[in-house]
């Protein structure tokens, strides 16, 4: 190829990647939808997005580097402190009993349904135990189940990966230095517990290695990201070159132990980072999809239909309610995540590597696993989209869609104001810090949150789940100003707090941003003088008519979404809608 075609190659590439995670968004699909039909498309009419021709040798080698990258920063979202004993149970049985019965399931009815080799069989069968986070993910956010599920779910899909591709790496070494696969010696056991102990290995030098940079040279954001993306390619590289496939466990486990260690601190979004992996994700599947020839998917169109089929309607149930047996998962969601295993990038990365390889050496039959592959990743992502939250509502297991409060503050107005906001419908939380307040929550029938709750929500690292707006309304103006910092990127919707005094001299209030509750006119010291001089809070439907001299502060939608009244954003009541007021100060309260 010339330079210009090597250019242009890679423009469209790049383009290519972006735009269809663009239009994705839009269309409020996974992103796998628009991207593995792109690339295949593109493969099609044009060379030069081929990657063999803009990489040559080095694509595998690069391939292997991008999913270690994803596999680091799926390992980033991964708490251990949410994973209970119950929830731990569940994910190694759905590991264990989900590569067993894909393996032998697929291995068994492949030969038969693409004329392949028992031992290419084997390959496709172990290439199709793999899920990913960068496919369930999406899916997920989309869906909205509950949190015990999406935990489970995420869980398996990130380790299953690095799993996977280990298994993947042993059983193309077998395939390719024999005739046949041996399954069930000890020496492949062996093998597997060696690169068990490489992975490891690598993962503890990168968290090492990330704990010198990010802790004792303390560098900054930008440098900190340098720090990690070095760090996790040189710790997978090296792992690769010692055993083929470890760099992947290496990646994951430097991932989970930065997330889980004391003193890390990493923060729960990382806006350059998570860029860099959707870049990432999008160039591999445009690269790899180009690879897959129409001629090719023609002869194992129908039969990969088949494929598919047994794996949704009968492997990935039987693996999910065979490991969820006799535990507190309700029928809904056992079936739910029996219905939930789409296959992503370490299928495609590792199908792409594997029938390759197998190729260049003459097996029979390998060439027709990336196809195959690349059919039941647009299959199992295409049926699962467009099934997923329908199933969902069918069993029960979504989040409502109501707002879920979390009110910071135990002043007697603000307690008031959670009682008002939970007689309009509402799921309100509310912390406090002092006994105090904390009792008079108690004593209102609120739900107050955990002591520890408020220092989780304003850490770094941390997610709070099920809340989707925080209200901050403390009597310190500075607290509520930093904490609606520091909150904004751990929690799912938007953190308010109310106003400082127009004449404020405090450290920060004055002079931060971030929404403001109820406009200029009521901010904090109005709100608290007015209840105290006897005004009240009033809930009426938005079909009443407006009492004078009241002031509309949220109003809650019918299906429960909670609209604040803010400095920048005045709401107008619908059908169907209620009404939060303050009412005026009574008249004998106020001569």
């Amino acid at each position: 190829m010339t330079d210009d075609e090597i250019l242009l190659g890679l423009a469209l590439t790049v383009v290519l990647a972006t735009g269809s995670q663009i239009l994705a968004s839009r269309l409020r699909v996974p992103a796998l939808i628009i991207l593995l039909p792109a690339g295949f498309a593109a493969g099609a009419i044009t060379d030069v997005v081929h990657p063999e021709n803009l990489l040559g040798p080095g694509f595998s080698a690069m391939v292997s580097l991008s999913v270690a990258v994803i596999l680091y920063d799926a390992g980033l979202g991964l708490d251990l402190r949410k994973l209970a004993h119950h929830t731990r149970g569940i994910v190694g049985r759905l590991l264990a009993y989900g590569v067993v019965l894909t393996f032998l399931v697929t291995g068994t009815v492949a030969p038969a349904m693409f004329d392949m080799p028992l031992r290419v069989a084997a390959m496709l069968g172990m290439i199709l135990v793999v899920s990913g986070p960068t496919v369930v993910g999406p899916l997920l956010d989309f869906v909205r189940p509950s949190d015990k599920v999406r935990r489970i779910l995420i869980w398996e899909g990130t380790l299953t990966d690095p799993i996977g591709g280990i298994l993947g790496a042993l059983t193309f070494h077998a395939v390719a230095s024999s005739h046949q696969v041996d399954i069930g010696r000890g020496y492949q056991l062996g093998q597997f517990a060696l690169s068990l102990a490489v992975g490891l290995v690598g993962g503890a030098v990168g968290t090492a290695l990330l704990w010198f940079t990010l802790r004792v040279l303390r560098l900054g954001e930008t440098l900190g990201t340098l720090a990690q993306l070095a760090t996790v390619i040189a710790v997978s590289a090296g792992c690769d070159i010692v055993r083929d496939d470890t760099g992947l466990i290496a990646a994951i486990v430097t991932g989970l132990a930065v997330a889980n260690l004391r003193g890390f601190d990493m923060p729960a979004r990382r806006p350059f980072f998570e860029t860099l992996v959707q870049l990432v994700i999008g160039l591999l599947f445009i690269s790899i999809s180009s690879t897959v020839t129409p001629a090719s998917l023609v002869p194992v169109l129908l039969p990969a239909l088949g494929l598919i089929a047994i794996l949704v309607l009968v492997v990935r149930p039987i693996v999910a309610f065979t490991a969820s047996a006799h535990t507190d998962l309700s029928r809904g969601e056992r079936a739910f995540v029996g219905w939930m295993a789409p296959r992503g990038i370490v299928a495609a990365a590792t199908a792409s590597a594997f029938s390759a390889g197998l190729v260049d050496r003459g097996v029979s039959g390998a060439a027709k696993i990336l196809p195959v592959t690349f059919l039941v990743i647009v299959g199992t992502v295409l049926l699962y989209s467009l099934t997923a939250a329908p199933v969902a509502r069918r069993l029960g297991v979504v989040k409502s869609a109501g707002t879920r409060v979390l009110l910071v503050g135990g002043e007697p107005w603000v307690v008031d104001l959670g009682s008002a906001l939970r007689s309009a419908g509402l799921d309100v939380l509310m912390w406090a810090g002092l006994d105090e307040e904390r009792e008079r929550i108690r004593e209102a029938g609120i739900e107050l949150a955990k002591g520890d709750l408020l220092a989780t929500a304003i850490n770094p690292g941390a997610r709070l789940e099920g809340v989707t707006a925080v209200f901050l309304a403390t009597d310190d103006d500075d607290f509520n100003a930093l904490a609606s910092i520091v909150m904004q990127d751990n929690v799912e919707g938007p953190v308010y707090r109310v106003g400082p005094p127009h004449d404020s001299h405090g450290v920060v209030a004055p002079y931060t941003g971030g929404a403001i509750l109820f406009g200029r006119s009521l901010v904090r010291h109005v709100l608290a003088e007015r209840y105290t001089r006897g005004a009240r809070f009033v809930v009426r439907p938005a079909s009443a008519p407006l009492p004078p001299k009241h002031d509309a502060l949220f109003v809650v939608r019918a299906d429960h979404r909670l609209d604040p009244v803010t400095e920048d954003h005045r709401i107008v009541p619908q059908e169907g809608d209620t009404v939060v007021f303050l009412g005026p100060v009574p008249f004998t309260a106020g001569r």
